[in-house]
């Protein structure tokens, strides 16, 4: 994906979208933004081609931007050109953003380049599906056969074995390397490397589909030394994410970095409290207060939102001593240009009281001291009820409500329920609430990587054991923790 491709994804009223587009795409777009799914795959149409040319159209007539969002390039075998044709003729006007084709970033992925100087200086690419209204195939396989150098097929998984026998019926070298890379660059991918010849045979033996790439040639043999993703330490590790939709990101994103297949699988989503006229007048309130104490992240998103509706200076919030349950909050507060004051080791409500404590001759204890807490609904008592007993004033600012999520885009709930996974993460509470509100079965074998002890304590409530818990109340921390089990 390119950078303007995304800043289009970010301006879209309408997304029309593919099943080769990973749905990790669909956190870019804006609230309000009209999704449409119209995704093909072998044997299994969401809608035929000409219904998605004359959907285009529609769609360029009643949003101010629709975005047809395609895997890989859309110009290469990818109907790109169709579409293109089917707006010009009906007068829309349109741009084409190229992407990376997968006939060069597949094979790259799985340590094949497709050129190298010490084998070959051309590659071949070619379709193994044409169209089906076509009586004989355009396909010139003598032609593809006689050809130096790398040759690389796309779409070609359901015809395989008889495309690589035509081959070599045409000359084609038996014995020449060759590769097939399933769902590449993304945490699913597989692959296998063989030669022409047997090629068919270790597909199915490594029971290989489409998505796929075929690769022939002299650079499949750099594939050893070259795959680096495979050398990654969550390689082949299927990690189920519960984190709500635009938190995900940070904790997929440091997971597929280590080569992890990521489950977005969001159980809750943040949503505005139920009295919002309270949140909006004790934010407007906020600068009277000596103590602003927040319990997490969104909180402070969601008051810094709304602080910023009605003041214009960060200066405002004035002279008010900041304290954060732990160090995910404080790094959120940092990004406004804030720093605590009162912190505690362990992200828990109960040992920011200690903190409070612990530190209390510094700013003179917390009698009598106004407090502002900005929590969500569903926060435990524990800052409130302990701070009141310590004679200190506390109101209460809502901030949002953790909710159920609804919506299931990316489908991980049929791939959880159909191929399992290795683990599942959760981040809070709440996360382990929703999750068990789904009644998603358990894969065999699966572990359960908590982030902290109140989350261990809420999986415990339902017997289920945290097999891991994170040191430190912080994503970092919790990916370390994945890295460690065995």
């Amino acid at each position: 994906m390119t950078l303007k491709g995304r800043d289009l994804i970010a301006q879209a009223d309408c997304l029309v979208y593919d099943a080769l587009a990973s749905t990790s795409m669909l956190a870019w777009l804006k609230p309000g933004c009209t999704k449409v799914y119209v995704g093909k795959r072998a044997g299994n149409h969401a809608m035929p081609q000409e219904e998605i040319n004359a959907l285009l159209v529609s769609c360029a007539s009643k949003y101010a931007c629709t975005v047809r969002l395609k895997g890989g390039d859309p110009y290469v075998f990818g109907r790109g050109g169709e579409e293109a044709l089917a707006l010009q003729a009906a007068g829309v006007a349109f741009e084409v953003v190229p992407g990376v084709s997968s006939a060069i970033a597949g094979p790259a992925c799985a340590g094949i380049p497709v050129t190298h100087r010490d084998c070959c200086t051309q590659f071949t690419v070619f379709t193994g599906h044409e169209g089906a209204h076509k009586q004989e195939s355009t396909l010139d396989i003598a032609g593809i056969a006689a050809a130096s150098g790398t040759k690389v097929m796309l779409m070609g998984m359901a015809r395989l074995r008889e495309t690589l026998q035509a081959l070599m019926d045409a000359g084609q070298g038996a014995e020449v390397p060759a590769a097939a890379v399933q769902w590449a660059a993304t945490g699913r991918q597989k692959s296998v490397c063989a030669t022409v010849a047997t090629l068919a045979d270790a597909v199915e033996n490594a029971a290989l589909a489409s998505p796929a790439v075929v690769v022939i040639g002299e650079v499949v043999s750099l594939a050893p030394q070259l795959d680096w993703r495979a050398k990654l330490p969550l390689c082949g590790k299927r990690i189920v994410v519960t984190r709500t939709r635009e938190q995900a990101s940070d904790l997929s994103s440091q997971l597929a970095s280590l080569g992890a297949d990521v489950l977005e699988l969001p159980t809750i989503r943040i949503a505005d409290p139920s009295d919002k006229r309270d949140f909006a007048e004790a934010v407007v309130d906020a600068p009277h207060y000596d103590w602003l104490v927040f319990s997490s992240p969104n909180g402070v998103r969601r008051f810094f939102t709304a602080f910023f509706a009605v003041y214009e200076d960060i200066r405002e919030i004035g002279g008010a001593r900041i304290a954060a349950v732990g160090p995910g909050t404080a790094a959120e507060l940092k990004k406004y240009g804030l720093m605590v004051d009162v912190m505690p080791q362990k992200a828990v409500a109960e040992e920011l009281v200690v903190e409070f404590d612990r530190k209390g001759d510094e700013f003179g204890g917390v009698a009598n001291v106004t407090m502002l807490w900005v929590h969500g609904e569903q926060a435990r008592r524990v800052i409130y009820d302990e701070l009141m007993k310590r004679q200190a004033i506390v109101d209460e600012c809502v901030a949002y409500s953790t909710v159920p999520e609804t919506e299931d885009e990316s489908g991980a709930q049929a791939r959880l329920r159909e191929e399992g996974a290795d683990i599942i993460t959760f981040t809070s509470s709440s996360t382990v609430h929703h999750f068990m509100q789904l009644k998603l079965p358990l894969p065999a074998g699966c572990r359960i990587a908590s982030i902290g002890p109140v989350t261990t304590a809420t999986l415990a409530e339902y017997g289920l054991k945290a097999d891991i818990e994170a040191p430190q109340h912080t994503i970092p921390s919790l990916v370390e923790a994945i890295k460690k089990l065995p």
